[in-house]
């Protein structure tokens, strides 16, 4: 069965065109065209990608972000007008996978949503892999992580990070090493975008600040329990 994307944006040209390339490449497509539709269609539909406008009616993009991210780890890929690196932060570090600014090509919306689907499929060669770090168990297979006997819900990219770090405990990754790992963060600012996912990490994560460490000039390492 083909993955089914959900694209949120008041442009109805935007929406169409994007419906176009999506459904080329084999996608179902399902759209809303304001924030309360949106909530609604990811309830119904289930997608396993939002395409998300920021500015948005009724509810903007970044409260419906916030709103997913409550009860769903439905990859988000966020969309924007405004030029403001404030916005783009502000909305990865509620939750968005990544961010796209317009005007864009259509082609470029459609890489960047792949490559965030990509990050969620397990390779045929990591099957039966488990990473076993201190307290944090990591299954690759079941796509689940536990800390101390508790279940951690963490997006598909959180959860690819994380478990680069923790397979290897001590070790210090750049930002550049940590984005090749996904092949598709090699844009400008992919640094900033590192940092937030990160930073959402550590939120999620107990004592995260303790087990994902800052290398200040290199990049993380993640710490073992002591």
């Amino acid at each position: 069965m083909s993955e089914k994307i959900l694209i949120v944006d008041d442009d109805k040209k935007i929406i169409e065109l994007l419906k176009k390339y999506f459904t080329a490449e084999g996608y179902q497509v399902s759209t809303a065209y304001d924030g309360e539709q949106a909530l609604e269609q990811h309830a119904l539909r289930r997608p396993d990608l939002v395409v998300l406008d920021y500015l948005l009616p009724k509810l903007n993009g970044r409260e419906v972000c916030k709103r997913l991210r409550e009860t769903s780890n439905t990859p988000i890929l966020m969309l924007s007008a405004r030029d403001d690196e404030t916005d783009r932060l502000i909305g990865l570090e509620l939750g968005a996978d990544d961010y796209v600014g317009k005007p864009f090509s259509p082609r470029e919306v459609i890489a960047r949503a792949k490559a965030i689907l990509r990050r969620g499929v397990i390779r045929n060669n990591d099957i039966g892999w488990m990473v076993v770090a201190g307290s944090v168990r990591i299954n690759t297979v079941a796509h689940e992580v536990h800390f101390a006997g508790q279940s951690l819900e963490l997006t598909p990219t959180e959860f690819k990070i994380l478990a680069l770090l923790a397979a290897s405990p001590g070790r210090v990754f750049s930002r550049l090493q940590i984005a090749d790992q996904f092949q598709d963060f090699a844009y400008e600012g992919y640094e900033r975008t590192i940092d937030a996912h990160v930073k959402n990490l550590r939120k999620k994560i107990p004592a995260g600040p303790k087990r994902i460490i800052t290398v200040f000039g290199v990049g993380y390492k993640w710490v073992d329990d002591e």
